[in-house]
């Protein structure tokens, strides 16, 4: 019925099986939904797919997996590249990394595949003229500490604790943000609520809406639910400068 009539699939199977936040139990994961994605390709075989993942899917422990699941299915019908992008490349201030599938039906069409180019850049040198990717401090306004780091990556809302209102993902994470003085845990609904709580440490303490920046979505983005629903819709989003860059890539692959 719908064969042949749909150009996009673009979807983000969950990566709580592969993340090394997790316990990296992949097919052995109930949330394991690759199969179902693979599934529904096959199904109705769109021009182009796009499916996004954690870096950890791409380690050689999930080899297999990728093999069997994801390529074997799909290569009959798909021509398959995959790719790593960083966040920080396409102006978000946040040292997050993401691992894409994109499958054409069309020899002709894959052949037309170029990886999305970087529009910014955090580490700077003389031979870098691409806008400069901000650090955390100077895109929350904070003030200037003489230095500057990209924010670890955000906390998934399904990885560890559910209803927690913290973005932090491992021990690692805990000292960059000390070093930058920004509180992870105990995010506030608002800008407001957030500085009549500060921390013992008296380290800046996040709004949604500072976790949004950091995600890269616009400072007016609208998010509905409880803090620790809302920090699940941001840390489980592709953040919306890469989404932008795949999209490009996608039209441009369907000739738009």
């Amino acid at each position: 019925m719908y064969q042949d009539s749909i150009d996009v699939v673009h979807g983000g199977p969950p990566c709580q099986p592969f993340s090394v936040a997790g316990k990296q139990q992949g097919a052995q994961d109930s949330r394991d939904m690759w199969p179902s994605f693979t599934k529904a390709i096959k199904a109705l075989l769109p021009s182009v797919f796009v499916a996004e993942n954690v870096p950890g899917l791409g380690e050689p422990k999930f080899a297999d997996y990728v093999e069997k699941v994801i390529s074997e299915p799909l290569s009959k019908n798909y021509h398959i590249t995959r790719f790593l992008l960083c966040a920080s490349d396409f102006g978000v201030p946040q040292a997050r990394k993401r691992l894409f599938f994109i499958g054409c039906r069309s020899e002709k069409i894959f052949r037309r595949f170029r990886l999305p180019q970087p529009t910014h850049s955090f580490e700077r040198d003389l031979l870098c003229f691409l806008p400069r990717t901000m650090g955390v401090r100077e895109a929350l306004g904070l003030e200037d500490l003489g230095w500057d780091a990209l924010a670890p990556t955000l906390r998934s809302g399904f990885t560890g604790p559910r209803k927690s209102t913290s973005i932090l993902n491992s021990k690692a994470s805990q000292r960059v943000w000390d070093h930058l003085q920004i509180w992870p845990n105990g995010v506030q609904k608002n800008r407001t609520m957030a500085g009549q709580f500060p921390p013992e440490n008296e380290h800046f303490r996040l709004s949604v809406q500072d976790c949004a920046i950091l995600q890269g979505f616009p400072e007016d983005w609208h998010f509905d639910g409880a803090v620790y629903q809302i920090l699940g819709q941001i840390g489980n989003s592709v953040c919306p400068p890469v989404s932008y860059a795949i999209a490009k890539v996608v039209l441009e692959l369907l000739g738009g």
